[in-house]
């Protein structure tokens, strides 16, 4: 499999190896974060609200929202959200509703 069905990798080594290693939970974790906007569909959420909602690291769901959206399974809201870096980001949520 390929990104976004799959972790991807920008080089050779070691990064292809931890891609493929985390394959399996990335898409545990990718399937939860579709299913919880399908949900609560219309509305939106930050990937930082959806990491706390589903007790997950930001750095674990930050990937996984891009995967989906790259899939075409989520888009992006009108309204954005201040992060837990304190930066703009967008909310996003699944298209066509549960």
């Amino acid at each position: 499999m390929t990104y976004p069905n799959s972790p991807g990798w920008k080089a050779p080594g070691f990064s292809q190896e931890a891609a493929r290693r985390i394959n399996s939970h990335a898409k545990t974790v990718r399937d939860r974060v579709h299913i919880f906007l399908k949900d609560r569909h219309p509305a939106a959420f930050s990937a930082d609200q959806i990491a706390d909602h589903l007790g997950e690291s930001i750095l674990t769901i930050r990937p996984r929202v891009s995967e989906l959206n790259r899939a075409g399974e989520i888009e992006a809201a009108a309204e954005r959200r201040k992060n837990a870096s304190g930066m703009s980001a967008h909310c996003w949520r699944a298209k066509g509703g549960a």
